[in-house]
C-alpha cells in the first residue's frame, strides 16, 4: 500500500524523463511502484464474470422506429425517453454489456450549478430522473446519494464567479450558500481552510451509481416496448440515396443480422467516430485518458460534501468512507489507436502525470497525505474542442443522430441531454435551445480537420476548471479562417476573436500588433511556451468580471463611430444566395417579414422554424434576375435572394435552410458565397461624405433610403452597396469580391482620413448595438 503524501515525494524524487508524447499509451516503468492495482469503487459493474460474450442477449428484429447504438449514460437515457414519449419499436444495441465503455468507471458526480441556464435546466432534469422518477417507476434505487457539493474559492475572482453561480440557481430553485472559511471548516473539519477566500455550498447536490442508473434506465425503457440487445457489435450502417439526392440511413449491420431503420443514435462514446465513419459522418472528437485514485479508508470522512477546487484543478468525491480524488491536467495523454476489443478495461496510470492533482488534493485535505491508495482508474473518455457534447442531426445524413462527446459529464448531463434528444429525433427540434451543443455549431470545414479537433480539444481540457470570464478566447487552432483583411488589420493592432474558425476583429490595440501565434499547448509535450506572446498578455488583462484596462480604448471606438465615422471589418458573415423556381414560396415559409419587395430592397428579418421558433436573424436582398456575375449575383431567371447571416452561427443556418427545402419539397439551391467575398461596414455620421468620394452613385437619402441596396463602382472595383446599421448610425455596407478588398479598404481608409476615420472591432458593435437597441449580428 503506498502513501499520498509518499507517493508525491517518490515521484519528485525520480529521475524524470521528458513529458511523454502525445500519443503514449502506457505507463512510464521505475523499479517500484505506488499502486498497480486497478479497479473501480463501485460494489457492482455489469461485466461478465467470465469476461466472454456469448452472443446477442436477445434476437435481432427485422426492423425498428429507432435503433440507438452505445450502452452507456447517453444511449440508456435516450432510450428511456423515447420509450416514455411513447416510441416503442426501438433497439438499443450494445457491442458488449451495458456501461462497458466509460460510463462503468466513470465518478458520477452530479454539481447542479453551471455557468449556463441551459445546462443548469439540464442537469435538474438528470437528477430528478435519477433520484425520484426512475425508483417511482421501477420501484429500484438507482444507487443516488445526495450528500452536496463545495466549490472552493482561493480567490476573489474566483468568489465571484461562484456568485454568478449562485444567483442563477435562484432562478431554478437551487438551494446553495457561500460560506466563510471558519463555516467552511464546521462543514467539512478535515479541510485545511488557510487559503481559502470563500466556498459556496450546494446541499442537494451528490453522486451516482453508473451500473445502478443504466440497469434502472434500460428496465423502464423495456417495460414500456423497448428492446436492448447486449454482445451484438455493429458493422455497418446503410446509407440509401433518395430521388432528390439526399442521403438517409437505411439500415444497420451486425454480425448477427440487419435491422431496417431510418434513425440512428450514435451513443458510442470514444468509439463514436468510428460509428460515423460508416455512414459517412464527421465526429469530432478524441480520446484521452481520464483518471481518478481511490483511497482507503479515512477516518471522519463519513457523509462529507463532494469538493472541487476549481484553482488547485483537483476533485475530491465521497466513496463511502473513503475518497476519490482526481482532475484535469495541463498534458493528459490522448488515445490515437482506439481499440475495439476495449470493454470493462483500465489503463496503467501515469503518476507523473497524475500527481499534480495529488499536491493540492493533500493541500486542501492534510490527512491524505498519511492515507493509502487502494487503488488507480484510468480510462479513456471522449472529448471535443469547445467541451461539449456532439448532439443533434448530422449535417451529411438525414437521420443520422448524436449523442457523444461527453467530456466526462455523461452521467450528468445524460438525463437532460436525453430527453432533448429524444425529442429531436420526434418532432425535428430538441424543446430547448440546445445549439451549444448541436454539432452543426462548427463549420463543415472543421470537423474533419484533426489539428483543429486535437488542439482544442486540449486545450478546452486543460482550461476545464478555469474561471469562465466574459471576454476569453481560445489560443488553440487560430487562423484557421482569414478574411482578405487580416493582414492589414492585424498591422494596425487588430486584436482578434475567433468565432466559427473566423478571425473577427476584437478591438484595436494602440501600442501595436498582437498577431496570434501558433499553439503551443501551454508548454506541454516538450512544446516550447510561445515567449513574449503579446496577444495572450492582453487576453490575460480581461480576466476580471469588471472592465478590462483597454475598455476606454473600446470606448474611443464607440465615439468616433457615433460622432465621426468607423469601419468594421465583418467577412466573417455567412453570404448565400437563394434561387430556384421555389425561391419564393422558400422566402415566404423561413421569414417573418415580407421579403417580396422590389428588386433593389433589402429586409432584416427573422428565420423561423416549423413551430414558428426563431432560428436566426439576418437580412434578406431581393436581386434583379439576370447573367451571373458572381460573386456579387448569381444567374436566375426567375426570383434570386441573397442572404447575409452572422458568421458565428451560417452553418446552423445554412442546414437549416436546406432541412426545409428538403422536408418541405421546396425546388430550390442555395449557393454558399461566403469565402468569395470581404464585407465591410463604414458606419457614423460623416460615413456618407467619405462613401460619396469613392462610390459613383447618389448617396442622398432620395436616391438611396434605407434598407436598399445597389451595384455600384467602389474606386474601380464592383461592390453590393447596401445602405443598413447595426449601431443605429448612417451607413453602409460593401460586399466586395476577395480580390477587390485592399484596393476598397484602403480607398475608403483614403478618403476618410480628413473625417478621423478609425478601424473598430465588434466589442464595440456590442456596445453601440445595446444602446441604440439593434440586433448585433
Amino acid at each position: 500500500m503506498a502513501f499520498l503524501g509518499r507517493t508525491f515525494r517518490w515521484v519528485l524524487s525520480a529521475v524524470r524523463s521528458p513529458v511523454a508524447p502525445l500519443c503514449r499509451t502506457t505507463a512510464r516503468s521505475y523499479s517500484s511502484e505506488p499502486t498497480k492495482e486497478k479497479s473501480v469503487p463501485y460494489e457492482k459493474t455489469l461485466q461478465q464474470e467470465d469476461g466472454a460474450s456469448s452472443g446477442p442477449t436477445k434476437p435481432l428484429p427485422r426492423s425498428a422506429d429507432v435503433v440507438v447504438i452505445g450502452g452507456g449514460s447517453l444511449g440508456c437515457q435516450t432510450i428511456y425517453h423515447l420509450a416514455k414519449m411513447g416510441v416503442t419499436n426501438i433497439v438499443l444495441l450494445e457491442r458488449d454489456r451495458l456501461t462497458s465503455g466509460t460510463t462503468w468507471h466513470t465518478a458520477g458526480l452530479l454539481w447542479q450549478l453551471r455557468p449556463s441556464d441551459i445546462e443548469v435546466e439540464l442537469l435538474a432534469h438528470t437528477r430528478n430522473i435519477i433520484s425520484k422518477d426512475l425508483e417511482e417507476e421501477t420501484g429500484l434505487h438507482t444507487g443516488w446519494i445526495q450528500n452536496g457539493g463545495l466549490f472552493i474559492a482561493s480567490n476573489k475572482q474566483r468568489l465571484d464567479e461562484y456568485k454568478r453561480l449562485m444567483s442563477l440557481g435562484k432562478v431554478y430553485g437551487i438551494e446553495s450558500h457561500v460560506l466563510s472559511p471558519a463555516e467552511t471548516k464546521d462543514l467539512y473539519p478535515l479541510m485545511n481552510v488557510d487559503d481559502l477566500y470563500g466556498t459556496l455550498y450546494v446541499p442537494k447536490d451528490g453522486t451516482m451509481d453508473p451500473a445502478g442508473t443504466c440497469t434502472t434506465l434500460t428496465r423502464a425503457a423495456s417495460a414500456r416496448g423497448a428492446t436492448v440487445i447486449e454482445n451484438c457489435p455493429v458493422t455497418g450502417i446503410q446509407v440509401r440515396t433518395d430521388d432528390f439526392g439526399i442521403k438517409r440511413v437505411k439500415a444497420v449491420e451486425t454480425l448477427h443480422g440487419t435491422i431496417n431503420t431510418s434513425c440512428v443514435v450514435n451513443c458510442a462514446g470514444v468509439w463514436a467516430d468510428k460509428l460515423g465513419k460508416m455512414a459517412g459522418v464527421k465526429v469530432p472528437l478524441i480520446a484521452m485518458h481520464h483518471a481518478y485514485v481511490v483511497t482507503e479508508r479515512i477516518e471522519g470522512i463519513q457523509n462529507m460534501p463532494n469538493v472541487r477546487d476549481h484553482d488547485a484543478s483537483v476533485y475530491l468525491r465521497l466513496q463511502g468512507d473513503a475518497l476519490s480524488v482526481g482532475g484535469y491536467e495541463h498534458n493528459p495523454i490522448f488515445w490515437d489507436e482506439v481499440s475495439d476489443k476495449f470493454a470493462f478495461s483500465l489503463f496503467d496510470l501515469d503518476w507523473d502525470i497524475f500527481m499534480q492533482h495529488i499536491e493540492g488534493a493533500v493541500n486542501r485535505v492534510p490527512v491524505l497525505e498519511q492515507t493509502g491508495i487502494k487503488s488507480t482508474v484510468c480510462g479513456p473518455e471522449s472529448f471535443t474542442a469547445d467541451h461539449k457534447p456532439l448532439m443533434g442531426e448530422a449535417p451529411e445524413v438525414r437521420g443520422f443522430f448524436l449523442g457523444c462527446g461527453f467530456n466526462s459529464a455523461g452521467m450528468m448531463l445524460g438525463g437532460g441531454c436525453g430527453r432533448e434528444l429524444a425529442h429531436w429525433i420526434i418532432h425535428g427540434r430538441p424543446e430547448r435551445d440546445m445549439y451549444g451543443y448541436d454539432i452543426r455549431r462548427f463549420h463543415n470545414s472543421l470537423t474533419d480537420n484533426q489539428r483543429w479537433i486535437r488542439e482544442r480539444s486540449h486545450e478546452s481540457y486543460a482550461k476545464n476548471y478555469s474561471v469562465v470570464f466574459p471576454f476569453d478566447e481560445p489560443l488553440a487552432s487560430r487562423n484557421m479562417r482569414k478574411d482578405p483583411f487580416h493582414q492589414v488589420l492585424t498591422e494596425q493592432g487588430c486584436v482578434f476573436q475567433e468565432r466559427h474558425g473566423w478571425e473577427r476583429p476584437g478591438w484595436f490595440n494602440k501600442e501595436g500588433p498582437a498577431p496570434v501565434k501558433d499553439y503551443d499547448y501551454y508548454g506541454a509535450y516538450d512544446h516550447r511556451k510561445n515567449e513574449n506572446y503579446k496577444y495572450n498578455k492582453l487576453l490575460g488583462k480581461e480576466y476580471t468580471f469588471d472592465f478590462p484596462p483597454h475598455h476606454d480604448v473600446i470606448k474611443s471606438e464607440c465615439l468616433s463611430c457615433r460622432h465621426g465615422v468607423a469601419v468594421f471589418d465583418m467577412s466573417y458573415f455567412g453570404k448565400f444566395y437563394l434561387t430556384g423556381p421555389d425561391a419564393k414560396k422558400a422566402a415566404d415559409w423561413l421569414f417573418t417579414a415580407d421579403v417580396n419587395k422590389k428588386p433593389g430592397s433589402t429586409v432584416y428579418t427573422c428565420m423561423l422554424n416549423k413551430r414558428g421558433g426563431v432560428e436566426a436573424d439576418l437580412t434578406v436582398s431581393r436581386l434583379e434576375p439576370g447573367a451571373a456575375n458572381l460573386p456579387l449575383a448569381p444567374h436566375s431567371d426567375g426570383d434570386v435572394y441573397y442572404l447575409a447571416i452572422g458568421g458565428g452561427v451560417a452553418e446552423h443556418n445554412w442546414n437549416h435552410i436546406k432541412t426545409v427545402f428538403q422536408d418541405q419539397g421546396f425546388r430550390c439551391q442555395l449557393a454558399d458565397h461566403s469565402e468569395d467575398m470581404g464585407m465591410i461596414s463604414i458606419q457614423g455620421p460623416k460615413s456618407r461624405d467619405v462613401l460619396q468620394e469613392i462610390l459613383d452613385t447618389d448617396l442622398s437619402n432620395e436616391a438611396f433610403p434605407f434598407s436598399s441596396h445597389k451595384v455600384v463602382n467602389a474606386a474601380g472595383h464592383q461592390v453590393r452597396a447596401m445602405r443598413l446599421s447595426f449601431v443605429g448610425e448612417l451607413g453602409w455596407e460593401l460586399h466586395i469580391p476577395k480580390d477587390s478588398c485592399l484596393p476598397v479598404y484602403h480607398a475608403v481608409m483614403a478618403a476618410g482620413a480628413k473625417h478621423g476615420i478609425i478601424n473598430s472591432g465588434y466589442r464595440a458593435i456590442d456596445s453601440l448595438s445595446i444602446e441604440k437597441e439593434k440586433t448585433a449580428p
